[in-house]
């Protein structure tokens, strides 16, 4: 026998027996795994059906008249008042259960499950919102720098970056609750739209602004900014009905905020003020781009009838 093949056969053993707990484990994995998915489609079929039945005694109840005792009464308002907490529970619920994907994120994602199952992974939030602050707040510092050295950057979209800082930082600060979780699958669906838009305009920005840097009609310290420029008019038809869909979404996301703030259990602050900041961040991007459209349109309408 070769020397050394007794240690070679000893952790062969070894191994063996260690593969075979891992088999074993695997095996058990696979198992919890099949319980989980199981229990995961019982919950949502059960939510499901909850809030059917849920509608239909709520129905019941406001047809419903007390009898002449107080306690009947009493009876009646708990069953309501319980009837008002239920959806809250359901989305408490619903926050650790996966979901389908919306029209936006099947159309990217497919059917890619975006849904965070446990309370740890739900620091995402913190660590994306807290990014969004950090780059705003560093687009605020150069362009601060930029126009102490010349660059001629004004208007609206200085203090667009402003507000969608402070924007940030109260997400930043809003609670994991029932509500930021109502809310939360809408605000990630925006700024991944957001984001596409801004690379579109980056990509369309660069080539004006160096064409422009070429001809000596743009200052050497002019950059590409979020949002329309008056500079931004040629070539630019494709771009306009992606800009003003984000600015609509920024409005709806405001009236949705709107109407979470008057709901009896909303409680956290941070909803009216980010409603309020989209509501600004919709009127001053959709007021500033419809002023630059029309001020174009009106120029070049002038320049053919000169012509």
């Amino acid at each position: 026998m070769p020397q050394g093949l007794p240690a070679v056969l000893e952790e062969w053993k070894c191994l063996e027996e260690e593969y075979q707990q891992l088999q074993e484990t695997h095996r058990k994995y696979l198992q919890k795994l099949d319980e989980i998915s199981k229990l995961q489609n019982s919950c949502s079929s059960s939510i499901s059906i909850q809030r059917k039945r849920l509608k239909d005694v709520s129905r019941q109840v406001k047809k419903c008249t007390t009898g002449p005792s107080e306690e009947d009464a009493k009876t009646l308002d708990d069953i309501k008042e319980k009837i008002k907490m239920r959806p809250n529970a359901f989305f408490e619920m619903e926050a650790f259960l996966p979901k389908k994907n919306g029209l936006y994120l099947s159309l990217v994602l497919g059917n890619v499950n975006v849904t965070l199952l446990s309370k740890q992974s739900k620091f995402l939030d913190a660590i994306f919102n807290f990014l969004l602050v950090w780059y705003y707040c560093t687009l605020t510092i150069r362009e601060s720098i930029l126009i102490a050295n010349g660059s001629r950057i004004k208007g609206w979209w200085v203090s667009h970056h402003y507000v969608s800082a402070f924007l940030s930082g109260v997400m930043l600060t809003w609670p994991d609750g029932n509500l930021y979780k109502t809310f939360r699958n809408q605000f990630l669906a925006y700024f991944l739209y957001q984001s596409f838009v801004q690379c579109l305009q980056c990509y369309y920005q660069s080539g004006c602004l160096y064409r422009l840097r070429a001809l000596g009609e743009r200052h050497n310290m002019d950059l590409t900014v979020e949002g329309f420029q008056s500079w931004m008019w040629k070539g630019l038809t494709f771009l306009l009905p992606f800009l003003f869909f984000g600015h609509f979404w920024q409005l709806f996301n405001s009236l949705s905020l709107f109407k979470m703030a008057q709901l009896p259990d909303c409680k956290e602050w941070q909803v009216l003020m980010c409603g309020l900041c989209f509501l600004i961040l919709f009127m001053g991007n959709f007021f500033t781009t419809v002023a630059v459209v029309r001020q174009k349109l009106k120029s070049r309408n002038q320049k053919l009838k000169n012509m």
